[in-house]
């Protein structure tokens, strides 16, 4: 029985306007995709690197806001901080899982070096990088899966503001005229579902470790 989560729901929904917008819903496709962009943005094309912003940042931003433990901001500094070294050092690759793969192994040594820099536990350092021989895409996916659960988790009105903001990219003036609130109280309640996200996120990978 396949359960479907917030997070895999969103994540299907983009793959499909992506899909639509491009013409290719094939492997075939994406792979030929990945690779036209990575050969581009390794040339220093300005429209291709766009585009792999677009294509990539929320998978990223997701992907660094549970190895991050819930901290957004960390995460933002870190998607940042990946495409930057993308523009710089990305060279071609084999496919969308080869280009995904990279962008990831980037994610985790930024957060490896803020860890060390915040001489955090070795244990907490250990979270950025997989263990010796595991799959990066298994590895991947357990992370986002960790974030579904913590979603799951919190009531609806916090993983409705959660996901606007973040997966949906709202701005809060935005949400506070649907919600029919000032942007003063949209932000105090994404504050306090940040905070509460950020537990969620590490009593998930505590049960994991």
């Amino acid at each position: 029985m396949t359960v479907t989560t917030p997070m895999s729901l969103f994540i299907r929904e983009q793959t499909a306007a992506a899909d639509a917008a491009s013409g290719s819903a094939t492997p075939s496709g994406a792979d030929a995709e990945a690779r036209r962009l990575a050969a581009a943005v390794a040339r220093g094309d300005e429209t291709a690197f766009r585009e792999l912003y677009d294509a990539y940042q929320p998978r990223l931003f997701r992907f660094a806001l549970v190895l991050g433990r819930g901290d957004d901001a960390l995460a933002g500094e870190t998607v940042q901080s990946v495409f930057l070294t993308a523009a710089s050092k990305l060279r071609p690759v084999a496919g969308e899982d080869h280009l995904w793969h990279w962008l990831a192994r980037v994610a985790r040594q930024h957060l490896a070096k803020h860890w060390r820099r915040q001489r955090r536990e070795s244990a907490v350092i250990s979270m950025a990088e997989p263990p010796p021989g595991a799959d990066p895409g298994e590895s991947d996916g357990r992370l986002e899966a960790s974030l579904d659960a913590a979603l799951l988790e919190l009531d609806p009105d916090e993983r409705q503001i959660i996901e606007q903001f973040y997966l949906e990219g709202r701005s809060q003036k935005e949400m506070a005229e649907q919600l029919n609130l000032t942007p003063k109280a949209v932000s105090s309640r994404l504050e306090r579902a940040r905070a509460k996200l950020r537990v969620l996120v590490a009593k998930q990978l505590s049960h994991e470790s």
